[in-house]
């Protein structure tokens, strides 16, 4: 019954527009577009934001006020993000003209193997504890970005973070709802109340919070660099408190650590290359989405037809089955990411596709989780970052060790148990990860800068992104606020049975009832849901007036902002 209400409910609020009447733009867009000429940034909380834009100011460029910005994140928004977390990034260097793509996951322990879970019985590795813990990247990130392309020294760019985490900031709206939704399951692990929970609960709306821990750790960077999280007093904290645990992570796994440095990977879409990075993350679903709907005329079915979004999950369905079976760490397996991505399979993919009838299952090619950040940033010599960190699972494993200020991931969860599977455990290997950024250059020049957080959802809404702009002409910020669609229910990459159901559609508020009552006529199964559609930031480079468009949407608390 509860299951009917929530479609009927769903059928009720698909006649609501997001905001009221507009003079201009389309009815559903939540503000205009931020234009500015020098540098922008666009992030999930606005403090974060304006710290980007005060490193902008002082003379730093896109990188350093990416750096900064996630350092704040990391304090203003743990219930997506932070130092315990992993990190990817994609940049565009004005002055060799050239992206470049920065992998910085974490590995597995060298002490955990797979016998150890066969052994205790596991069939999933917990999402909660010492289990699902891997090395922590997002350091390692931020120093290799900042040896690479910084222009700042390292210690003015994590003082807008030192100094919040000292002095206290008011927390926001809807940070403020999902800290309090992962304290009730993470308040038992050790150190967590300490820091998250002062007086002995999550903090609401408005409330000062301070992470003094935070700032100490912050300092230890800012002073002695990223060997002192790898090497020094930070790792041996983080390893004593797992073992404590009952976790494996060694002074090994933190010595051995290294981020990679990889060559970004592309389709074109009608003209446009969109740029995604290769496994272990799941960019390249992105990319086998639109190269199957470049095959059919998306413009002319009209956004938020039953034409387009029964093309659209369908594409979907097919991509996330190759996910599950493919996607995974490239030093371990021989990936075919070529021939996914290539014009030739994605011909074949589409000629898959019933124009009149969902299909329940799909064959994988023949040879939902947690919350996240994305934020990105441009300067005024023309260098763009697009970059995406995350814990999983919100505010991570809920291992919170030796007074460190943060928690460390999990997403050693998203490896399979089952022997033979490319995405299998294995030791000092990188787990199958959800976050990814995404870049768009046009004629070899930059265009979009973008990211859609939320798991699953994240290769979906990139391509709904994408055929927003390019396919149906709306600007950034209309492209980030329109109603979206997300489909649940393809194999999973940690293993278990294929799709055999057809999954389950969702669909946000504002698509008409008629499209809904003829995705169901198809064989659609549909459904309602709040939260799931993910946060979108993006920057757009107007090459013609030398300007940068910025866009924030309201899922989230996010600014966009530039100068």
């Amino acid at each position: 019954m509860k299951k009917y209400l929530l479609i009927l409910t769903g059928l009720i609020l698909s006649h609501i527009s997001y905001s009221q009447d507009r003079i201009t733009g389309k009815t559903f867009a939540t503000r205009s577009e931020v234009i500015a000429q020098h540098g922008m940034a666009c992030t999930s909380q606005p403090l974060a934001t304006q710290a980007a834009l005060d490193i902008l100011k002082a003379g730093g460029n896109a990188i350093d006020a990416a750096i900064a910005a996630n350092a704040v994140l990391g304090l203003v928004e743990p219930t997506g993000n932070g130092m315990g977390g992993d990190l990817f990034a994609i940049v565009w260097d004005a002055k060799t003209k050239k992206l470049y793509g920065l992998n910085a996951s974490g590995r597995s322990p060298y002490d955990l193997t797979l016998d150890y879970f066969k052994e205790n019985g596991y069939t999933k590795i917990p999402a909660l504890g010492p289990l699902p813990v891997s090395v922590p990247g997002c350091v390692d990130g931020w120093f290799e970005l900042h040896n690479k392309f910084g222009k700042l020294p390292m210690k003015e760019v994590l003082n807008p973070a030192i100094s919040y985490a000292e002095n206290g900031f008011p927390l926001s709206e809807l940070i403020a709802y999902y800290w309090g939704r992962n304290a009730q399951s993470l308040k038992k692990y050790p150190g967590f109340e300490e820091i998250f929970m002062p007086d002995g609960k999550a903090p609401e709306k408005g409330e000062i919070f301070k992470n003094p821990y935070l700032a100490n750790t912050l300092k230890l960077l800012a002073e002695k660099g990223r060997d002192e999280f790898y090497k020094g007093e930070i790792a041996q904290k983080i390893v004593s408190y797992i073992r404590e645990q009952g976790g494996f992570l060694s002074m090994r796994d933190f010595e051995d650590h290294r981020s990679e440095w990889v060559e970004p990977i592309s389709v074109n879409y009608r003209g446009y290359d969109v740029w995604e990075l290769p496994p272990n993350g799941q960019g390249t679903a992105a990319l086998e989405m639109l190269n199957i709907l470049k095959n059919f005329d998306v413009p002319s079915m009209g956004f938020g037809s039953p034409e387009y979004i029964h093309y659209f999950v369908e594409a979907k369905k097919l991509a996330f089955e190759d996910r599950a079976q493919y996607y995974s760490d490239p030093d371990f397996n021989d990936l075919p990411v070529e021939e996914l991505i290539s014009d030739a399979y994605g011909k074949k993919q589409a000629s898959m596709i019933n124009p009149k009838r969902a299909a329940r299952s799909y064959p994988a090619w023949g040879m939902e989780h947690g919350n996240t950040i994305y934020l990105t940033t441009a300067d005024e010599e023309g260098n763009m970052v697009s970059l995406i960190q995350s814990n999983f699972r919100g505010m991570g494993s809920g291992m919170t060790p030796g007074k460190l200020g943060f928690i460390l991931q999990d997403r050693g969860e998203l490896f399979s148990l089952e022997e033979g599977h490319m995405n299998v455990y294995e030791p000092h290997k990188r787990p199958f990860h959800t976050i990814i950024p995404a870049f768009v250059t046009k004629d070899g020049e930059p265009f979009l800068s973008f990211g859609v957080m939320g798991g699953d959802m994240q290769p979906q809404g990139h391509v709904q992104i994408i055929c927003n702009i390019i396919d149906f002409g709306m600007n950034i910020q209309e492209a980030g606020d329109a109603p979206r669609i997300q489909h649940t229910g393809s194999s999973d990459p940690t293993g278990g049975e294929q799709m055999t159901d057809g999954g389950q559609l969702t669909l946000e508020s504002g698509i008409p009832y008629e499209t809904i009552r003829t995705l169901m006529q198809m064989g659609h199964k549909i459904g309602f849901d709040f939260g799931p559609y993910g946060g979108y930031q993006a920057i757009l480079w107007d090459s013609k007036n030398q300007v940068y468009y910025g866009a924030s949407e309201s899922r989230k608390d996010g600014q966009a902002a530039g100068y």
